[in-house]
């Protein structure tokens, strides 16, 4: 049915994550990278853009990707029914009949009559309402908003253009201009940063008279929460779910996700807890929407762990940080086979490496060798070196890093298979 490969819209932070994730499921993509976030509005005509480029004629299928649909029959269904209205020129929505009264997903209400082409009119979008309004809204007839959409492109940038004519400005430059890196796409960053940070439904859906919503039969969710996490995944006979290494006691209903350590939890119900070496949230299943407003908290007061992941992905495999300290850091690097880090130096840090497991090679100034499990080596301040793995297997290695600053930007590369600079 939709033969083209897709084009995937991300964050440069999340880029060798994406690659990675398209590379295991032998999947070959258009991946363009947004500068920064401007939110749905901006990423869907940057979507299009790429379309039209490919064929005057195309049809996009717009997909979240944090959402979950198991029934892939069904959903292919849906898409094959809308497939027409679509052609017409109408924008189509996704609704989802609902099963709960849902307080964390925005609701759409469909008319009575259905289009000769499939489909029902939007008479109106409707945010995300409280426990007695969702279930009025269940009693009405109204869907879930999936978040989802299909349309010609051409017909979405019109629409876009009558509405909100200065994101697709904006966007269009960017796109006009932009530049390929190694797998990648990237959009201009100084006409991108113009374009008005909106939504999609805010920008174009609740506006146009060309939206056309088809209720979809197969499941759905949105895994934008931890209750939806909870909702989704495998439950013992006292419905809780437990990711890790966990032990519940007399309680129901919980969500337990621990790495690295043991979490208990003993006479709890209705409870999220989340362990991570360097955060512990805990909060109540009814209170899960709640978590953007306390990340939003972290932020304004400058704590790190609001967006700094202790787990990094780079094109030759990735690093995740142990343990830090004044003055002292260790990392934990994983190169994938064929890895190749950069050729480099640092001005400010020496380096001590252990290996773990594989046969890194590795290079210190004029000198190459290889390194077994078991084996470590020193990199004193201010030498050039690389590690790579020239294997099939991982190579696996802890690496302990001293020095006055130990910041990512103290990496002076000298040659680099993927044309990185000092902070990618």
């Amino acid at each position: 049915m939709f033969d083209r490969k897709p084009i995937i819209i991300g964050a440069n932070d999340h880029r060798f994550l994406i690659a990675e994730d398209l590379n295991t499921l032998a999947i070959e993509a258009d991946i363009i990278l947004e500068p920064m976030q401007r939110n749905s509005c901006a990423a869907i005509v940057a979507g299009c853009l790429q379309a039209l480029e490919r064929d005057e004629n195309s049809i996009v299928l717009v997909l979240a990707a944090d959402h979950a649909i198991n029934d892939q029959a069904g959903f292919e269904q849906t898409i094959e029914n809308a497939i027409q209205a679509a052609q017409q020129g109408h924008l189509i929505t996704f609704g989802i009949k609902p099963d709960y009264p849902a307080t964390g997903y925005g609701y759409i209400l469909p008319s009575e009559t259905m289009l000769d082409e499939g489909g029902n009119q939007v008479l109106s979008f409707v945010e995300k309402p409280d426990e007695a309004l969702a279930l009025k809204y269940m009693e009405e007839g109204y869907l879930w908003n999936s978040g989802n959409f299909m349309f010609r492109a051409d017909c979405f940038l019109e629409e876009a253009g009558r509405h909100v004519p200065e994101v697709v400005e904006a966007v269009t430059k960017a796109h006009l201009k932009k530049k390929a890196d190694l797998d990648f796409l990237r959009l201009d960053e100084k006409s991108f940063e113009v374009s008005p940070s909106i939504s999609v439904d805010y920008a174009i859906m609740e506006k146009t008279e060309k939206a056309v919503v088809f209720a979809a039969s197969h499941d759905w969710s949105d895994i934008g929460t931890w209750n939806s996490v909870w909702r989704n995944l495998p439950k013992d006979e006292a419905d809780n779910v437990m990711l890790g290494d966990v032990i519940v006691k007399d309680g129901s209903n919980n969500l337990v996700h621990s790495r690295d350590r043991l979490t208990t939890l003993l006479g709890v119900d209705d409870t999220i807890v989340v362990a991570t070496r360097d955060v512990v949230f805990v909060g109540s299943q009814s209170e899960s929407e709640a978590i953007k407003e306390l990340v939003e908290k972290l932020k304004s007061e400058g704590r790190d762990e609001a967006d700094t992941a202790l787990q990094v992905y780079r094109p030759w495999g990735n690093y995740e940080q142990l343990d830090n300290g004044d003055g002292y850091q260790v990392k934990r690097i994983i190169i994938k086979p064929a890895g190749v880090l950069s050729l480099q130096k640092h001005k400010h840090r020496a380096e001590h490496w252990v290996v773990v497991q594989g046969t890194p090679e590795i290079t210190i100034d004029d000198k190459v060798q290889t390194l077994k499990p078991n084996q470590s080596i020193y990199i004193p301040l201010g030498s050039v070196h690389r590690l790579a793995n020239r294997t099939l297997e991982p190579v696996v290695i802890i690496e302990v890093q001293t020095g006055d600053y130990l910041g990512e930007d103290d990496i002076i590369r000298l040659e680099d298979d993927y044309n990185r600079n000092s902070k990618s």
